[in-house]
């Protein structure tokens, strides 16, 4: 494995940076994220519930763009671990997404410091007269505690920044050196990346979503965020690289082989998704013991089904048809659109796996879950436009480049 550099057109600088584009991304973001969030904590105070409406809506908002973070660490891992080529060409686009893991760890603030206050608000296994009279309660207790659960905390975006940090740092560095000693270092590093992500993974799915429900468990809950991380990051590319394109940006880089490359994928993991939802529901199914089966049971009622109803035909069934088609898969604009509509997707997922445990009884769907979504999202943007700075969008002096700019489907 050579230097390329010298072998491929490398394209006009103006075109592979966000310019002054990047000011209005971060002004815009950040300014409509602040204004959205300040509305949020207005309607949470105003509710007189103490912040329990805010909280649940935040986490799952937070829980949305969390996923879209991590989705692209755990595609760069496993690029590096498998020495794709194909993905070079949209490989720094992914290493920003996943440098937003610093910012959602200083986002995580609220919940951490809520939990550390002694607040059951948001998890009921923090309220201590329940953990002193509920024996099922008290046997989770050296797992679920404040403490414990705020180290962990620290451990999980430990990993995670530390790994984006450093595919994002030696990838850049490569831009300037053009070394490719520095890709066979983080291929020989991805083995440890892979692991280290699978494990956190499960376990943060484990503490900030199932343990809402702190009686129910399940093995495959790791499966499943991470199905759907996958299935909103590459969605969430797709719509990064066509929008870069319409502004002027990386249009001879990112070809229609790379749009049909991203679909499909969005088109797999659409499946595994699928796959993962109707294994973990059969197992309980079949089993139907009354205190594994409650999780469903009130996602089945009579507010909820339509939820999950929604979610069936919606992530599963309707995108599954709909991205079959390789002649869909190569239409930018049909897939930007199917995109969109797993965004959408996901965040319905997102509230399905949080709401019920705040409201079992009713959907709370309203202006405090649109102000949590808009805010968590405009400081999403804008943490995405600060972290690309001045940056290349394009990886130009990665040696598996060319190949990425050659390669076509069959």
């Amino acid at each position: 494995m050579g230097d390329h550099h010298d072998t491929i057109s490398v394209p006009n600088d103006e075109t592979i940076r966000l310019g002054d584009i990047r000011n209005k991304l971060m002004i815009g973001g950040y300014g409509v994220g602040l204004a959205a969030m300040v509305v949020a904590l207005l309607l949470g105070m105003f509710a007189q519930d103490q912040l329990r409406h805010f909280f649940f809506a935040y986490l799952t908002s937070y829980l949305f763009f969390l996923s879209i973070s991590l989705g692209a660490l755990g595609f760069l891992a496993l690029q590096h671990l498998t020495r794709a080529g194909w993905s070079a060409s949209v490989r720094r686009i992914t290493e920003v997404i996943a440098m937003t893991l610093g910012p959602m760890a200083l986002l995580f603030l609220p919940i951490l410091f809520s939990v550390l206050s002694g607040s059951s608000v948001l998890f009921e296994w923090n309220d201590a007269e329940l953990a002193a009279s509920d024996h099922l309660l008290a046997g989770k207790e050296p797992y679920l505690n404040s403490t414990f659960f705020a180290i962990r905390a620290v451990i999980y975006f430990g990993v995670w920044i530390a790994a984006a940090w450093y595919f994002l740092s030696q990838s850049t560095a490569q831009d300037e050196s053009g070394d490719p000693k520095l890709t066979l270092r983080m291929e020989n590093k991805s083995p440890l990346v892979v692991a280290a992500f699978a494990l956190t993974v499960t376990f943060a799915s484990i503490d900030w979503a199932m343990s809402l429900d702190w009686k129910w468990f399940s093995t495959m809950f790791g499966v499943y965020f991470f199905a759907g991380a996958m299935v909103s990051f590459f969605s969430f590319t797709l719509i990064c690289c066509a929008t870069l394109q319409s502004w002027g940006k990386l249009r001879d880089v990112i070809t229609v082989e790379r749009y049909h490359d991203l679909s499909k994928f969005i088109f797999g993991f659409v499946l595994f998704w699928g796959y993962i939802a109707f294994s973990q529901y059969l197992l309980y199914w079949y089993g139907n013991i009354p205190e594994e089966t409650v999780w469903y049971l009130v996602r089945q009622n009579d507010a909820w089904r339509s939820v999950s109803l929604v979610l069936l035909f919606g992530q599963f069934i309707i995108p599954f048809l709909g991205t079959m088609s390789r002649a869909v898969r190569r239409n930018k604009a049909l897939m930007v659109g199917w995109a969109i509509f797993l965004l959408v997707m996901h965040w319905v997922d997102m509230f399905w796996l949080v709401m019920p445990q705040y409201s079992p009884e009713k959907l709370p769907l309203g202006w405090m879950e649109l102000a949590c979504l808009i805010g968590l999202g405009g400081f999403f943007i804008g943490n995405i436009a600060w972290i690309a700075a001045e940056r290349r969008l394009l990886a130009i002096r990665d040696p598996r480049l060319p190949e990425s700019l050659a390669l076509k489907n069959m």
